[in-house]
């Protein structure tokens, strides 16, 4: 079973999931991740190789065959084995019905949000709008293009729409907060609601126990 930790290793992810349609080498999984934008999957090539490596320690892959053309280095083919399989399927399963709290950036962001002028804040909010609206029209443009252009299925493209469905949400949601803080709805007075928040959440709290 793989760790939590490697439950978010998407490189690895990847390279069970391509193989299970065929055997293939390395530097075909590399080509196809490119080809298929599947852009969750960062690194150099060298880092990929990494993960074939850990793949195969594991028994999730094998060597399918060795073979060299004229003067190019050996080549090594890989497959996935019948454990690789039933791993490919719990791993995809667990992070399709789990949802992991990720933290992202934003939400570090957004929770102090009430240490900037109500200004600040807008102005930062509002260029993100625009931001995520830009985003909108160039992840729509480029989707439409795959589509016609490479004639891939919709399955191979699902995790496109996800996060256009997340950039759309996204952005109802920052114009709503914007709207509440221009009309007031939301209001803040800087540190001091963060101080008194702070004293509010201590009251009652055992004093720290002296260590002399």
């Amino acid at each position: 079973m793989t760790t939590k930790r490697a439950f978010r290793d998407l490189a690895a992810l990847t390279v069970l999931a391509l193989l299970s349609e065929q055997p293939r080498h390395p530097y075909e999984v590399q080509r196809l991740i490119r080809d298929r934008h599947k852009d969750f999957v960062d690194g150099s090539p060298r880092s990929l190789y990494h993960r074939v490596d850990w793949l195969v320690r594991r028994g999730l892959i094998e060597v399918a065959d060795t073979g060299r053309e004229g003067r190019r280095p050996e080549r090594t083919v890989y497959r996935i084995t019948d454990q690789g399989r039933d791993e490919l399927q719990s791993w995809l399963t667990t992070l399709l019905s789990t949802p992991l709290n990720e933290h992202p950036l934003f939400s570090a962001a957004i929770s102090f949000l009430g240490y900037l002028p109500a200004e600040a804040a807008i102005v930062a909010l509002d260029g993100r709008m625009v931001a995520l609206e830009g985003d909108l029209a160039g992840a729509d443009a480029s989707l439409q293009a795959l589509r016609r252009q490479l004639h891939l299925p919709r399955v191979v493209l699902l995790e496109h729409e996800y996060d256009q469905a997340l950039r759309r949400a996204e952005l109802q949601w920052v114009r709503s907060l914007i709207d509440d803080v221009r009309a007031g709805r939301l209001t803040w007075t800087g540190d001091a609601d963060f101080e008194a928040h702070r004293q509010r959440s201590t009251v009652g709290a055992a004093p720290p126990t002296s260590t002399e």
